[in-house]
């Protein structure tokens, strides 16, 4: 439950806008869900390339005998 000043602030709040409290509600929790969309896509993203890797253009690194090897 909303205190009424909340109430109060959020009627004057919608009338700057032109908007009334649904209108104003409904984007909102509109752009709240498109937040939270764009949100989960980049890390889904972020994720697919932690998973893929970088190539830093390294090769293969030589076995421990082959560092130690005694001429």
């Amino acid at each position: 439950m909303l205190d009424e000043e909340t109430i109060r602030k959020t009627k004057i709040l919608a009338a700057r806008r032109g908007k009334s409290v649904s209108a104003l509600i409904r984007s909102e929790i509109l752009r709240l869900v498109e937040d939270d969309d764009a949100y989960r896509t980049a890390r889904e993203a972020a994720r697919r390339r932690l998973m893929r890797g970088t190539d830093l253009g390294g090769g293969r690194l030589p076995r421990r005998e082959e560092l130690h090897e005694r001429a």
